[in-house]
């Protein structure tokens, strides 16, 4: 009967221990612009965002479903880093039906400010490959490394005149990798948050490099 009490037992408490499950969050440092929080004295320009487009060939082919998701998303991010920059009035022009309606609840007429300038941009270059080898045939492991690129331009038009008056780029790679050795752990299996790691980083040094543009003189926001 003990015996039998005891082979009951271990068989509950092995099912409660492979039963239970573990959970764990953390927070992550986003990286920012490089003059996020720094003094500026200038003037800040009121500008807006406009077409961001993805000009190359990665999910523009024939099977395209016409939606233009790295267009959408580079948008998104542009105008999170130049609200970050400090440079600038940056002014939202993707929500108007929902500004308006907010608006009219609050009963007040809309007082919308104008851009000084127009800042547009591609995604010229982009592309994803997978790179794997082999540790003596694969005996002594495999591992694998996914990798991303991205290249976008961004272009300041003035909205007076349509005059490009200042033209960046900026390029990025992310890198994913796994190694699994003599049969332990495990090889990177596909990761899509990589397309919008890369163009985090990409759009970020463009966005950079336009503000070096104003400390050298390169270009000057008007008021």
């Amino acid at each position: 009967m003990m015996k039998k009490l005891t082979l009951g037992s271990a068989l509950i408490i092995t099912t409660l221990l492979g039963g239970c499950a573990t959970e764990s969050s953390r927070s992550l440092d986003v990286a920012k612009v490089a003059s996020y929080g720094t003094q500026y004295q200038g003037p800040r320009s009121p500008i807006s965002v406009g077409k961001f487009d993805n000009r190359s060939s990665y999910m523009n082919g024939v099977f395209s479903d016409g939606l233009d998701r790295l267009g959408n998303q580079s948008k998104t991010i542009l105008v999170t880093h130049l609200q970050q920059t400090g440079r600038f009035n940056v002014l939202d022009r993707t929500n108007m039906d929902e500004l308006k309606a907010e608006s009219g609840i609050k009963g007040q007429a809309q007082q919308l400010k104008g851009a000084n300038y127009v800042i547009t941009g591609d995604v010229t270059e982009f592309g994803r490959k997978e790179v794997g080898d082999r540790q003596l045939f694969g005996i002594l492991g495999r591992g694998k490394s996914q990798i991303a690129y991205a290249k976008v331009n961004l272009n300041v038009v003035n909205v007076q005149t349509s005059e490009v008056v200042f033209s960046t780029q900026g390029a990025g790679e992310y890198e994913l990798s796994n190694r699994e050795i003599i049969g332990f752990g495990g090889t990177a299996s596909y990761d899509s948050t990589l397309n919008g790691k890369v163009l985090d980083l990409a759009i970020r040094e463009a966005v950079n490099n336009l503000v070096s543009g104003i400390e050298n003189g390169a270009w000057r926001p008007a008021n």
